[in-house]
């Protein structure tokens, strides 16, 4: 499965953020790497360098072969844990698809 990282201007995306949200990714979401093709990241930062409680925004797209993609957001005070509670979210709906594809 393949992990592509986006961050707008006011994230910065370098290789401790990429190896981050790649172990996020393999311990939250690996045991669907045979049946997603890519996860795509995109962090923003709402605010724009103001303080807000919760204005780190992630959102996780999963492409399925032959399927149309899922998402999942988070937004949360820090970068790391928008990525943790995208992941979650993701986990629980990739669970449901393939779920809904067994039967």
């Amino acid at each position: 499965m393949k992990v592509q990282l986006n961050t707008d201007s006011n994230i910065q995306g370098d290789e401790a953020l990429a190896q981050h949200v790649e172990g996020v990714i393999e311990s939250t979401l690996g045991r669907f790497d045979n049946q997603v093709t890519r996860i795509e990241v995109h962090l923003s930062d709402v605010n724009a360098g103001k303080s807000g409680s919760a204005d780190k925004h992630c959102m996780m797209e999963a492409r399925i072969e032959g399927r149309a993609p899922v998402t999942a957001t988070e937004e949360s005070a820090t970068v790391r844990e928008a990525i943790s509670g995208a992941a979650r979210k993701l986990q629980r709906v990739l669970d449901t698809t393939f779920g809904k594809m067994e039967r």
